[in-house]
């Protein structure tokens, strides 16, 4: 693999384990406001973005190369709602799936064909995540104000079954 992509591959891999805190951030958010069903969900979702680094770091290994551990900012910790909560969710979603389609550019530019079969997991992950995100969306905007729905709802989404 060329240099460029490498670095690309570890900043996606770094770009992971913050959307791991940035998912953290929305859960402790949503325990704080006794959205217990809301904080699972998110707790779930860091997990899964921890996962997700680790398969980078994993297959970067495997590729002989050194997964390069970096820093980064700080998420956000305070919401409007979890309406906003998870409406940040999406676009970080969709920030993350143009990162991914950009990491994409750049193996296919080198026709680096293992790293393009690798790739494409996570271009149908994001298509899985951006889906669910919005389904959460559009379920809590019909919801708006009434507590009742939203309490029913919070019960629900800590459930397998979101949609």
């Amino acid at each position: 693999m060329s240099p460029t992509l490498v670095e690309a591959l570890n900043d996606q891999m770094n770009y992971e384990f913050y959307s791991s805190h940035v998912y953290l951030a929305m859960a402790s958010y949503c325990e704080s406001q006794n959205y217990n069903g809301f904080a699972k969900f998110f707790l779930e979702h860091a997990e899964e973005e921890r996962e997700h680094g680790m398969k980078i770091y994993k297959y970067l290994q495997d590729r002989g190369e050194q997964a390069i551990i970096t820093g980064f900012g700080d998420p956000s910790n305070e919401y409007e709602s979890v309406l906003d909560a998870c409406e940040k969710a999406l676009e970080h979603e969709k920030v993350v799936t143009s990162r991914f389609y950009n990491l994409s550019d750049i193996a296919e530019s080198e026709k680096e064909y293992t790293t393009i079969s690798f790739l494409k997991w996570f271009l149908e992950e994001q298509v899985e995540e951006e889906s669910l995100f919005e389904t959460v969306v559009q379920k809590l905007r019909r919801i708006k104000d009434d507590e009742s729905a939203l309490f029913i709802y919070d019960m629900h989404i800590s459930h397998d079954e979101v949609e």
